[in-house]
């Protein structure tokens, strides 16, 4: 199949966000709602005079409030917030307390949230930090394009006759490629010394499919990585009998990468995009194995 690479590269989507692609509500509330009870006891700290006391109290006949602070400055409890005071260097764990309740509170006042609650510059600890996981909702952006990608690429293959975990899996590793299937990877892998996992594996009558499935809305030095190791593998899969590479990807980042991208273009006979799927060249390759 002839393809002119710049007309095919200009039918690339700016975008593919969905309804919830720029916050994801739901997810929101749910993780304010598991420390909603710590977040209220904080918010008995708004107004204090005597906020230090009222903190170290708290922290006494509450301990579990800790693990609710980094939040407060928009961090997650599992990363250790790393402070540099001149010469000095702090390293506190609000998951497993590593500091003396008198330093917590240096923390609190040092960073400013004493301040934030003493003097009502908010009013309630718990809309506060709903916007606070809203704003860090948006860092996750990225994986939810991945995920819509893989959810628009699953419905083609479905639409045309694959069903999931019949015919179409999802997230398989070069090893439990191998096991399910009879096959020898090693070409892909090194001789086994890398571990690669494929977005879904298809397979219809004797063949196999390795498929990724990517979307670049901006540009970067990924792409180009990106493009030279799909290049090989789809050189690598020509060595394994009934086994074959197919790259579905798509966004305008790739206008900034098209040299790498042409590349790999030229020699692929299975890179698609959005575009294609939706002219239906999943249906001609199903009807062609």
């Amino acid at each position: 199949m002839n393809r002119d690479f710049n007309k095919w590269l200009n039918t690339m989507k700016d975008s593919i966000a969905d309804w919830k692609y720029y916050t994801n509500f739901e997810g929101v509330y749910e993780k304010v709602d598991k420390i909603k009870i710590s977040l209220n006891i904080i918010n008995s700290l708004i107004g204090s005079k005597n906020i230090k006391d009222d903190f170290l109290y708290l922290l006494k006949e509450y301990p579990e409030i800790l693990k609710v602070i980094p939040i407060l400055i928009a961090k997650r409890v599992d990363e250790i917030v790393k402070i540099k005071d001149f010469e000095d260097e702090y390293y506190f764990d609000f998951k497993m307390k590593n500091y003396t309740n008198e330093e917590y509170a240096i923390f609190m006042e040092k960073t400013g949230l004493f301040d934030l609650l003493s003097n009502h510059l908010i009013a309630s600890v718990y809309d506060y930090v709903t916007g606070v996981e809203v704003g860090m909702d948006t860092n996750a952006r990225k994986n939810r394009t991945g995920q819509i990608m893989e959810n628009i690429v699953q419905k083609y293959f479905e639409d045309c006759g694959f069903k999931l975990n019949e015919s179409l899996f999802k997230e398989m590793r070069n090893h439990e490629i191998e096991k399910e299937f009879n096959l020898d990877l090693s070409n892909v892998t090194n001789n086994g010394e890398t571990v690669k996992r494929f977005d879904f594996v298809a397979k219809k009558n004797n063949k196999i499919y390795l498929i990724e499935v990517n979307f670049y809305s901006g540009g970067g030095s990924k792409l180009n990585e990106t493009a030279r190791s799909y290049k090989m593998i789809a050189t690598e899969t020509k060595e394994i009998d009934n086994v074959e590479f197919i790259w579905i990807t798509d966004g305008i980042g790739w206008k900034t990468a098209k040299n790498n991208l042409k590349e790999t273009f030229e020699i692929m006979e299975h890179i698609y995009n959005l575009n294609d799927l939706k002219n239906g060249v999943l249906n001609k390759l199903n009807n062609n194995l």
